[in-house]
């Protein structure tokens, strides 16, 4: 009994000894992005980005988003990872590059990440760095 109890505790603290996370954010005006990173043994990833957009403009219109996506990413280089998302509704993918240094991230979209978002929200964070939260 005390043996089994005991290889029961030590896989679940096994498991998290292995996985290794990190949290990204950038706000850029009334834009904020979140990108985690958890690293799962050896070159297995998730990835989890969201953004969310508010804005109230002076003309009395106000305007708001709020999106994610997230799923298993692949190393495609050093300190690069893809995550490629298969849209639900069409048959098109959300391919989100992501740039890793030692102080932040950058990402990049493809073109039918816009079946995965509305209006202005977006999750290609431009020539700007996400940074890296320690």
């Amino acid at each position: 009994m005390k043996k089994s109890l005991f290889l029961t505790i030590a896989m679940l603290v096994s498991g998290n000894v292995f996985a290794a996370t990190d949290h990204y954010v950038l706000r850029d005006g009334d834009t904020v992005r979140h990108l985690k990173v958890t690293k799962i043994i050896d070159d297995d990833y998730v990835v989890s980005a969201d953004v969310d957009f508010e804005s109230s403009g002076k003309d009395g219109g106000s305007s708001q988003c709020s999106e994610s996506i997230s799923g298993k990413a692949k190393s495609t280089g050093e300190n690069e990872l893809l995550l490629k998302k298969h849209s639900e509704s069409s048959a098109v993918f959300c391919e989100l590059k992501i740039k890793l240094s030692p102080n932040g991230a950058k990402v990049e979209e493809s073109k039918d990440c816009a079946n995965f978002t509305v209006d202005k929200c977006h999750f290609s964070s431009g020539d700007k760095e996400l940074v890296k939260i320690k």
